[in-house]
């Protein structure tokens, strides 16, 4: 009999984000999970507490797929190309865009993210609590954006 590999949080993530881009997060269960990994679904929970800290998993999964600006770059070309790849990953993830902010554990991709983008609004001379604005402002006209593209 061969051995089954032993899954991992990361394996369990990303089929989660397969299954949803699949099927969508409404569809997606614990146990169509556990049936496309092979397994039974209370196995999952050895790999995450519960569906919030998998859908905290997946929402940071999806921000690590976002280009990251580069520092010491123009912050307007490296803002727009982090618009434009924001916008390709969530329309490979399109059940992700509203979780996006949604999230009040934020893993290390997301934070990750959100400091190289506040860092690059920083380094352009924007004042702290301007930077907070123009960074919700951009998400919230990319977000609006891709939420209107996939209805």
């Amino acid at each position: 009999m061969e051995k089954r590999a032993r899954l991992t949080r990361d394996d369990v993530v990303h089929a989660a984000v397969a299954l949803a881009d699949s099927v969508g997060i409404d569809s997606m269960t614990m146990r169509k999970l556990g049936t496309e990994l092979g397994v039974e679904a209370m196995s999952l929970y050895n790999h995450v507490s519960d569906k919030g800290d998998l859908l905290n998993g997946m929402v940071d999964a999806v921000f690590a797929e976002i280009d990251l600006p580069t520092p010491g770059r123009p912050w307007r070309t490296e803002l727009h190309v982090r618009a434009v790849s924001t916008r390709e990953v969530l329309g490979r993830h399109p059940w992700a865009t509203p979780l996006m902010e949604s999230r009040t554990t934020p893993g290390p991709a997301t934070l990750r993210h959100h400091d190289a983008v506040i860092g690059t609004l920083r380094a352009a001379d924007f004042p702290v609590a301007l930077a907070a604005h123009a960074f919700s402002i951009m998400d919230a006209y990319i977000y609006g954006f891709v939420l209107q593209e996939v209805s």
